[in-house]
């Protein structure tokens, strides 16, 4: 029996990264993954692949709606190949696959396939899809099994007209109507590739605004951008059955007054969230606990109820983001190591890849008043700024909330073009508990998107915005 130091069951973003601070931490560390290609739900059902399919149903946009008024004219009619656009998809999430395989073998970590199972606190069998099972030891081991797709009670997923967000970044046609249930993040990324690729797309939400997580401004601001485009938001609404027959399916939901509605397509996506996966762990042979949510227990050090094994990453509570689970991975591996960490979850940032795109970071302002906190808000609309207007990336705002009588930063909230960097200069500022003036005194690159942050931070800090 080969034995580790360090043995991660799951390849994700989390346990990929776990196994490379493990290797360079000098520990003797195994990665074992189920399927044949690393990298997890992220970058082979998740976030690369859908970025691909976001860049890709951008261009086609920009080259149909915009090439024109940029003084680019095309010949004759601009078609949609989605076989290719496919097809650069697959390509994108080969080359990343193979390259933590690279990463692996960089760092000397022994990779197994197979489905990673505990024997006992310190044993896993891993049962390959070929060959015969095999046993390793550890003296510590990381769960990073992540999640599947979640699903609504009465709602049979055949993966063909009823799909999850795994099949709607493969399908072999662009849908008539497409009908979203779950106005997140992960229906609006979708829903808005198939929506600029010419389907028609229907969003029943059961909350009474999209993005409902982050902060209102930003919903707001992004279900105007969404109506512009076409799409149909029906918020508020309860979903009651979803049928298929043949190749049309009719979804039913009911209203806030309790009118019944239906709404008949060709596809639904089935977008709800996600829950921990750990089929075949068989956690309790090891003395580790699962909650009543199928999450892994875990303390302030991620350790489990058995204490030389750790859980990170979309199986544990918290946000299912890849860039957590990475924090967490590190985390785990140096606290092992002896070191001592630390993880700010309230600093881990919140991205919704659509364009404009949206992201996060701190607390909204409704958790705030819920709070009783005493807050100013400073906000700065991207119209203003004239990096926008000569790029034609108007929509959006940035929204900066801070402590009234400190003025430390307690959140910021941004939607408009490439966001998902720009949250990165609040990330930095607020870890160093910055306040709302600090980030108003530093100099911002003209002409940049980024000026809008130095703008709204200057509307929080006295009211003091230059240009409106």
């Amino acid at each position: 029996m080969k034995s580790y130091d360090v043995a991660v069951i799951g390849s994700g973003p989390g346990g990929y990264v776990a196994a490379i601070r493990c290797a360079q931490l000098g520990m003797k560390t195994a990665i074992i993954e189920k399927y044949a290609t690393k990298g997890g739900t992220c970058l082979n059902v998740g976030c690369i692949p859908s970025k691909a399919l976001l860049d890709s149903s951008h261009h086609y946009e920009d080259a149909v709606k915009h090439f024109e008024e940029h003084g680019i004219d095309i010949p004759g009619e601009i078609k949609v190949n989605l076989e290719n656009m496919m097809k650069r998809k697959d390509s994108v999430v080969e080359q990343t696959t193979k390259g933590i395989d690279f990463l692996m073998d960089k760092n000397k970590i022994d990779s197994y396939q197979g489905v990673g199972s505990f024997k006992s606190k310190t044993e896993v069998v891993i049962t390959p899809d070929e060959g015969d099972e095999e046993t390793i030891e550890a003296k510590h081991i990381i769960i990073a099994t992540g999640s599947k797709p979640r699903s609504l009670p009465g709602i049979e997923i055949d993966k063909e007209r009823i799909i999850t967000s795994t099949e709607a970044l493969s399908l072999k046609e662009i849908p008539k109507h497409l009908i979203l249930i779950g106005g997140g993040v992960i229906g609006l990324e979708l829903g808005q590739v198939y929506r600029r690729l010419g389907a028609e797309v229907t969003v029943l939400e059961y909350m009474d605004r999209i993005i409902p997580t982050m902060d209102k401004a930003m919903s707001k601001e992004m279900r105007k951008v969404m109506k512009k485009m076409g799409m149909d938001l029906k918020l508020s609404h309860e979903v009651q059955s979803v049928n298929r027959n043949d190749n049309e399916v009719v979804v039913k939901a009911k209203d806030k007054k309790g009118n019944e509605i239906e709404v008949k397509g060709d596809y639904c996506l089935v977008s709800v969230g996600r829950v921990p996966f750990t089929k075949g762990l068989n956690p309790d042979k090891a003395g580790v606990e699962v909650n009543d949510r199928g999450q892994v227990k875990v303390n302030e050090k991620l350790q489990t109820t058995a204490e030389n094994i750790y859980a990170i990453g979309d199986v544990i509570q918290g946000a299912m983001l890849a860039h957590k689970a990475e924090e967490e991975g590190t985390f785990v591996a140096e606290v092992i190591a002896g070191q001592k960490p630390h993880i700010d979850y309230n600093l881990i940032p919140n991205v919704v890849y659509t364009w404009p795109e949206v992201a996060s970071v701190g607390k909204t302002e409704e958790q705030l008043k819920e709070e009783g906190a005493n807050y100013k808000v400073g906000e700065f609309p991207m119209k203003a700024l004239g990096r926008s207007r000569a790029s034609g990336d108007i929509a959006g705002l940035v929204k900066i909330i801070a402590d009234k009588d400190t003025d430390e930063v307690l959140g910021v909230h941004m939607i408009g073009a490439r966001t998902a960097d720009l949250i990165a200069e609040a990330v930095t500022a607020m870890e160093f508990r910055a306040s709302a003036e600090d980030i108003a005194r530093m100099s911002h690159a003209h002409p940049t998107y980024a000026e809008a942050v130095k703008e709204a931070a200057l509307a929080a800090t006295d009211n003091r915005a230059l240009h409106i």
